[in-house]
């Protein structure tokens, strides 16, 4: 399988099953008392991704695992303890909703999510060692998803 077409396969999976958690977590909100640990994993989901879009130059962003050639490696804000923090962000939204609804198939759906990003920030990481010499030596000193630990 190409490249493009792999990442725009992970690209559509992670939009699948986050689409589908949210949508399936949406009526719960309005309808009973949400737990304390999901609201704090969708707010620092938000946190988390906006630092990561911050820490940015416009254009420099990219949804596909493909890195863009004219991109530059980003090792400040949160990009400074871990190389992914827009899939620790998807992450947290995700748990957020799999606890909100307490059910086997959003833990499924979580799972499914966060094996996805697991793949895709693997492949990334293969492709940006490529094109960037520095890659290395950033992977060395950062963790993929969450600081000091994974």
């Amino acid at each position: 399988m190409k490249p493009h077409t792999l990442g725009n396969l992970l690209v559509a999976v992670q939009f699948g099953t986050l689409g589908a958690l949210t949508v399936l977590a949406a009526p719960k909100f309005m309808q009973q008392p949400v737990p304390a640990l999901a609201w704090l994993a969708l707010v620092l989901s938000g946190v988390v991704g906006v630092w990561a879009l911050a820490a940015n130059r416009p254009g420099n962003f990219n949804i596909h695992p493909t890195p863009r050639a004219d991109g530059m490696l980003v090792a400040h804000g949160p990009y400074r303890w871990i190389r992914h923090p827009m899939y620790t962000s998807v992450m947290l939204l995700g748990i957020g909703c799999a606890l909100t609804l307490g059910s086997a198939l959003a833990w499924l759906l979580w799972g499914v999510l966060c094996l996805m990003l697991l793949v895709k920030a693997l492949l990334e990481e293969r492709w940006m060692s490529a094109l960037h010499p520095s890659y290395a030596q950033y992977q060395a000193r950062t963790r993929r998803f969450i600081p000091y630990l994974l």
